[in-house]
């Protein structure tokens, strides 16, 4: 429960909706629970007036609502005869359910209307901690998990600070006022009706407990099996390739066969709890009716049939609020589950931060590494040591080496995905790690090794991130990365929705529409992960050629397996096991006989 106290700020916010909210609980209660009372008096003086037999007049005059009173001295006013008083009656008594139904109505507009509010304030405030975390946090949670966060999560959370507020609300304000009334009107007979409501506190305690057990399992077991799915979906062609179907859905249907086990055995606590709730209720209306009736036929008292009749219907109005306390209490456990989830989400501190004061610089200068080591945080593998590279502003330089040398890791510490461990990283004279992130990052264009496309059109790709790019940039950066002939060529042009994850296209043209996104920055560092793998010798011909003649003064820095035959390099550095074991000019390297000279004389055969 500890948990749910992360919402008190919400509750301040929101306070007016909330406290209007409860007003109108209070106010919906009231005209309801004057209906016993006013069935009371019309049963009493219907009996009065005919002299029915066994009648016995009270001795003393019922304790009822001030309001009660002004309306039954009306309505004998007004009502020249016994039908005329029923009637009248009858009438007051559709009045006080419209006036109930009405604040109702205002009710759920108030706490349920700010329930939807927190909801989205939460969906943003989640959405947003997504995008300032690091690359390490998401690569050591699976999206299924940070999904259902977002979505089963504070789904769980608004039942609580809508629907479970609101039936907690007309709990304590009908209990409050039946158990007010029951005693004015008769305590004796309150307290024989009321007998069994101990019985079921007790019942509430211990069933509370196993819900909220039962209810973290289950949000656990549905993180699980969200996080299958999504990666089976994400990974169909790799599924369907190794046949693996069959194995997949034995395993998944194995995840929701243990999701269903949990969900009932939850079901079958709270299919014990409401039958319980309702002989308990059940008791306390016979008990009514036997004492009741007990004393009315000793007449050792004042309770009459009226009285009888006005306890009962205070019982039947108990029996929906007590009734749902199991309900409410599953909202309220399953909720603080669910809060508990999202605290420890929203504790999570990124450690890739603009550090203060931070300085907004031009990306114009020479990038310089000083003496860098960097070990991966979430698998200790140790990935750069002691990196010394001073390129030039303008220079061209191709980085290679074998898988996991890590050539990737030094586009990653560029870009500051991560904090290097030792040393650092310079812009001219300026540490990157004191400059302002998103200023910094603006600057680059970057294209990763696993080409991403989202499911828009490919204009919206290659804009992507770029307030008022014009078609006219769009078209030149797709001619840039040698992909607008075939752009055009499709029935819907630039509008062809490429599907999700770019399903659509084939690996090159994934390839070349990420790096047309990459040049419509106009960058001053562009930084390619072996973006080429899938484009052929003409096409990488077209592309070094706009290189050449349009990316002059732009930093380039090229990761890739192999040599490129058709791109120029003023500098080639060889990395192995994170250490840089040549560097220099192709032609320099060509004569020292060495691992590029292998590599490339490889190459060539």
């Amino acid at each position: 429960m500890k948990a749910l106290a992360t919402l008190l700020p919400f509750a301040w916010k929101y306070r007016f909706y909330l406290m209007g909210g409860l007003f109108f609980v209070f106010i919906s209660n009231y005209f309801n629970v004057l209906t016993p009372q006013l069935t009371s008096f019309i049963i009493d003086h219907v009996q009065r007036t005919l002299q029915l037999p066994g009648y016995v007049p009270n001795s003393s005059t019922p304790a009822y609502d001030g309001l009660v009173l002004q309306l039954s001295t009306t309505i004998l006013k007004y009502g020249n005869s016994l039908p005329g008083v029923v009637a009248l009656c009858g009438i007051t008594l559709l009045v006080l359910a419209l006036l109930r139904g009405f604040f109702l109505f205002l009710m759920r507009q108030t706490i349920i209307v700010m329930s939807r509010h927190i909801e989205y304030e939460q969906k943003n405030q989640i959405y947003s901690h997504y995008q300032s975390l690091d690359i390490s946090f998401l690569k050591q949670n699976r999206v299924g998990d940070l999904m259902n966060r977002i979505a089963e999560d504070v789904a769980r959370v608004r039942l609580f600070t809508g629907p479970a507020i609101m039936y907690i609300a007309n709990l304590i304000a009908v209990i409050s006022l039946c158990v007010y009334f029951m005693f004015s009107r008769d305590s004796l007979l309150a307290l024989y009706v009321l007998a069994p409501l101990p019985a079921l506190a007790i019942l509430i305690y211990f069933i509370n407990n196993i819900i909220n057990q039962r209810s973290e399992r289950i949000q656990e077991v549905l993180s699980d099996l969200t996080a299958h799915a999504q990666e089976s979906y994400a990974g169909i062609r790799v599924i369907k390739s190794f046949s693996q179907e069959r194995s997949l859905i034995n395993f998944y249907q194995s995840l929701v066969g243990l999701y269903r086990k949990e969900v009932l055995g939850l079901v079958k606590v709270e299919a014990l709890y409401f039958p319980s709730i309702t002989l308990l209720i059940g008791i306390s209306t016979l008990l009514t009716i036997m004492i009741g009736g007990l004393y009315y036929i000793n007449g050792n008292s004042d309770i009459g049939v009226h009285t009888i009749v006005e306890f009962v219907m205070y019982i039947n109005m108990l029996t929906f609020p007590v009734s749902a306390i199991g309900l409410t209490a599953s909202m309220v456990q399953r909720a603080a589950a669910s809060q508990k989830r999202i605290n420890e989400f929203m504790q999570v501190k990124p450690t890739i931060i603009t550090k203060e004061p931070a300085s907004k610089i031009l990306l114009k200068g020479d990038l310089i590494f000083k003496n860098v080591n960097f070990t991966y945080p979430e698998t200790g593998i140790h990935a750069l040591k002691q990196i010394n590279i001073h390129i030039k502003q303008g220079e061209r330089v191709l980085v290679m080496g074998k898988t996991g040398s890590g050539k990737s890791t030094l586009l990653q510490l560029i870009l500051r995905y991560y904090n290097t461990e030792l040393g650092g990283i310079f812009i001219g004279d300026t540490n990157i790690a004191n400059t302002d992130l998103l200023n910094y990052r603006n600057q680059i264009g970057y294209v990763p090794q696993d080409s991403f496309l989202f499911s828009d059109t490919i204009a919206a790709n290659i804009s992507f991130g770029q307030e008022g790019v014009m078609q006219q940039a769009i078209e030149w950066a797709a001619n840039a990365a040698a992909i607008d002939t075939e752009i055009t060529q499709f029935p819907a042009g630039y509008q062809t929705l490429v599907g999700e994850r770019g399903v659509t296209l084939s690996g090159g043209q994934k390839q070349r529409i990420s790096l047309a996104r990459a040049l419509v920055k106009k960058p001053m560092l562009l930084l390619l992960d072996d973006c080429l793998s899938a484009v052929d010798s003409s096409t990488e011909q077209k592309i070094a050629t706009h290189f050449t003649t349009h990316l002059k003064g732009v930093t380039q820095i090229l990761v890739s397996h192999r040599v490129h035959a058709h791109l120029d390099f003023d500098r080639v550095i060889i990395l192995e096991n994170g250490e840089i074991i040549e560097m220099g000019s192709p032609t320099t390297l060509l004569s020292l006989g060495g691992v590029y000279q292998k590599m490339a004389q490889l190459q060539r055969q």
